[in-house]
């Protein structure tokens, strides 16, 4: 199976290794030279709780344009960024090509239906924390049962094979992965945490650490889930309150001395965040429900105009 990881930062080069160690045959589209022309040239070395090694065979370029027609396109790229690198992306999407979004974030799959019908979608997520340790070398550090969801838009021939066939390759590869009929709660449960720790961490300039011990920090946590809980069930996808409750030592546990993304993209990068499909989107999602998220509409909005201002922030001197 020819597969292009659109997007092969930390996660994407994760999520490839996988993939490649699974028997899959791989082009890797990303930007960063040094990256790229590192694994060309030596291939890329992949660190798991298990040891490392080095993986060779993977295809690289800077766009998808001149790639070919894939079987599988997998897009890696920061939610904010799907719409921009979409037309880079579609010379290589034939008409029975499937593509699927392993990225954070709610809306995903709907974003993609403007580009490709759905019965050629599939959307999901990883529950495994990455890192790129430098040039030609990713981290993987993996959760516990299974680590990677998927699922189709709508069910279907096409994507029946094409789950399975990508189910096959994780697992092959060292990934407990798999492919859900309604992925649905899956999605929805990582939305839920990453909301809770990556928005309030990044209002309060804090580790997720930090606020998980602070009581007020902890509270205002608690009410993001309660909320984006309240939304999910309004939706029929179910109670997630119970798996809610399982997460927080899950996070704390293996994120707690960390910055995540979002605190790290708005307060030591100052770049466009992912709070739209995160709390931004549960925010939405509520009003058309008329389910109220107050906590999470009060974050997105405190993020969003971070984010618009970061030239007029005030610096210590």
């Amino acid at each position: 199976m020819k597969i292009a990881m659109i997007g092969s930062g930390a996660a994407g080069s994760v999520f490839a290794a996988y993939l490649r160690r699974g028997g899959g045959e791989l082009w890797l589209v990303d930007k960063y030279k040094a990256h790229m022309d590192k694994i060309a040239a030596d291939g890329l070395v992949f660190r798991t709780p298990e040891g490392e090694e080095v993986l060779t065979g993977f295809h690289t370029a800077p766009t998808a344009r001149e790639i070919g027609i894939m079987d599988m396109v997998i897009l890696m790229v920061k939610a904010t960024q799907t719409v921009d690198v979409m037309e880079d992306t579609m010379p290589c999407i034939g008409p029975d090509t499937v593509v699927v979004s392993l990225q954070n974030g709610l809306g995903n799959d709907e974003v993609l239906s403007r580009y490709v019908e759905k019965e050629r979608i599939m959307y999901g997520s990883g529950l495994i924390g990455t890192e790129l340790a430098g040039p030609g070398v990713c981290v993987s550090k993996p959760e516990e049962g299974i680590q990677m969801h998927f699922g189709a838009v709508v069910n279907n021939p096409i994507t029946d094979k094409a789950g399975k066939a990508l189910e096959a390759l994780f697992q092959a590869g060292g990934c407990n992965a798999s492919f859900d009929e309604d992925v649905r709660p899956y999605v929805w449960k990582k939305v839920i945490a990453n909301s809770g720790y990556n928005g309030v961490s990044a209002v309060m300039r804090l580790k997720v650490k930090e606020v998980f011990g602070d009581p007020f920090g902890m509270k205002i946590v608690r009410h993001v889930w309660e909320e984006g809980c309240a939304v999910a069930e309004a939706m029929g996808i179910g109670d997630l309150r119970p798996l809610m409750v399982l997460e927080e030592p899950k996070i704390l546990e293996g994120l707690g001395n960390y910055y995540p993304s979002m605190a790290q993209d708005a307060v030591l990068h100052q770049r466009q965040t992912e709070i739209d499909v995160l709390n931004g989107a549960i925010a939405r999602y509520g009003a058309e429900l008329n389910i109220p998220t107050p906590y999470n509409t009060a974050i997105a909005d405190i993020i969003s105009c971070i984010q618009n201002n970061y030239d007029k922030q005030y610096l210590k001197a």
